[in-house]
């Protein structure tokens, strides 16, 4: 059963707590998941995330939907904000679509490595998984607790020059932030970062991409999806 129907949180908790009590908007829309392809990958119209920036109220919409679908036989998830990695992790891990304790690689401007609030959740039930990633993870802290549960035995981080210049042995999972193609990111060569990614998406056993709508504007990071997706295996 499909739990992301669609739909928004309203009250301080996961993404919509930044900022919360100094903002006007208050609520946040978590888009529905559909079956489909690069292109059902759109931006909408919704607020999906909202933080106070140097006295600014920003107000980041994000994909229309978040996708699923699957290519050379393997799963790839795409989304807006990257908390929602936690969720479909454990759904393809349910439906042994990798081996738990394989290496996790997050390929990411940030490191994403804060402590949630707490690791409480039951990894065996697919609604407290969706209730703990959406009520208590956030884009910055989805990690640890991966690490915590064991769902990975380590996580590599490519967030610089010397990331990108690493050899990847073993299986795999794929974590992707196309915010790693933000304007701070340019000191390393484009067609670097695309061609590393590329290789690594052969390689990975599941696939899950943030598409960081508070970080890259949405229509650009669309683009660049894209693009990670133009080669032979289409």
């Amino acid at each position: 059963m499909n739990k992301y129907t669609g739909f928004y949180i309203d009250k301080p908790i996961g993404n919509n707590i930044f900022s919360y009590e100094e903002r006007k908007n208050k609520k946040i829309y978590v888009p529905k998941l559909i079956k489909g392809n690069l292109e059902d990958v759109k931006v909408g119209e919704n607020i999906v995330f909202n933080e106070i920036d140097e006295l600014d109220e920003i107000k980041a919409k994000g994909l229309r939907y978040m996708v699923e679908y699957n290519i050379d036989k393997k799963d790839v998830y795409i989304f807006d904000n990257h908390n929602h990695a936690f969720y479909f992790w454990m759904k393809s891990l349910n439906l042994e679509h990798f081996t738990k304790g394989c290496k996790l690689i997050h390929v990411d401007q940030h490191k994403d490595m804060r402590e949630p609030e707490n690791y409480d959740v039951d990894i065996l039930s697919i609604d407290d998984i969706f209730r703990y990633t959406n009520n208590v993870l956030n884009v910055g802290n989805f990690i640890k607790p991966a690490l915590e549960h064991n769902i990975f035995s380590e996580v590599v981080i490519i967030d610089s020059s010397y990331g990108f210049n690493l050899d990847i042995e073993g299986e795999f999972v794929l974590d992707i932030d196309l915010d790693i193609f933000s304007k701070d990111m340019d000191y390393i060569s484009y067609d670097l970062r695309i061609k590393k990614i590329q290789e690594l998406i052969k390689k990975a056993k599941v696939i899950t991409i943030a598409s960081s709508p508070f970080f890259i504007d949405q229509e650009y990071a669309i683009k660049v999806l894209k693009e990670l997706f133009n080669y032979d295996i289409i």
